[in-house]
């Protein structure tokens, strides 16, 4: 399968780095900041290749500029992105269902609004030599969590998250924060008798002990864990209604009640 290994930023970013072994180059997805994706291509002796970017926020953006101002005279380093976003530096504007390959790979962009309005994704299917699905969400999904609404509305969210979750299970999930423990902290406190959670935890506490990061996850796993893709789940839906009198069947309201209770938590 592909290598790709997260290059930390700031307090809790991954700045995702894909390899392609034979060629020593590389891609990253939202390189927020510059100076530690310099530092990780030079330990590494590897030429960036490609950007690739999901949504507009600085964190995200940031070393864009710079990566492409270092990179030799010859290199033409194409910067992927949404089509609908105010990021500058966009070479390679991206629409809902389009693809493009990298390092022999079909990547097929997903529009997944909610964080912001010009939030998309990267899915890259099983091949026949990679048999392991994976997708770069930015921050629409977190492991055990969702990101913050800041431009969408609740219907956009579930809807981009009930997108991935057509994914296969197998897929593995690389998002951009390490928020990990906090959101099972969350998760335990809707779902306070889901083992599954409590599993997590125990895992994922002793990694972070270790220093390693808890990413990334898998479809899979958050089916079991992740109360923002659980909102037909009985625990769930009795937690949202203790909190507010709704419809406790409408996906949407008791996806908008556990998203409120998140940013008091």
């Amino acid at each position: 399968m592909p290598r790709i290994t997260p290059i930390p930023a700031f307090n809790d970013n991954y700045i995702w780095c894909w390899i392609d072994e034979d060629s020593h180059r590389a891609a990253v997805v939202d390189p927020g900041d510059a100076d530690p994706v310099l530092s990780f291509l030079k330990q590494h002796q590897l030429q960036l290749d490609t950007i690739l970017v999901t949504h507009h926020h600085h964190d995200h953006t940031g070393g864009i500029e710079r990566l492409l101002q270092e990179a030799s005279p010859q290199s033409s380093i194409p910067v992927y992105g949404p089509s609908n976003s105010v990021i500058r530096s966009i070479s390679e504007p991206m629409h809902e269902g389009e693809s493009f390959l990298l390092f022999g790979r079909r990547v097929q962009v997903m529009t997944i609004p909610g964080h912001t309005l010009d939030h998309i994704g990267y899915f890259v299917a099983a091949s026949a030599t990679d048999q392991t699905p994976f997708v770069f969400c930015g921050d629409t999904l977190f492991r055990a969590g969702c990101g913050r609404l800041f431009e969408g509305t609740p219907e956009q969210m579930l809807q981009s998250l009930n997108r991935l979750n057509e994914l296969p299970a197998e897929t593995l999930v690389y998002c951009t924060h390490e928020y990990t423990l906090s959101n099972l902290a969350f998760a335990a406190a809707v779902e306070p008798h889901n083992q599954a959670i409590q599993e997590a935890i125990k895992a994922d506490q002793h990694k972070r002990q270790q220093q390693l990061p808890t990413l990334p996850s898998t479809l899979a796993e958050e089916r079991r864990i992740n109360p923002f893709m659980r909102t037909e789940a009985p625990a769930v839906q009795a937690a949202a209604g203790n909190l507010e009198q709704i419809d406790t069947t409408n996906a949407t309201e008791v996806f908008r009640v556990i998203r409120d209770w998140k940013n008091r938590f």
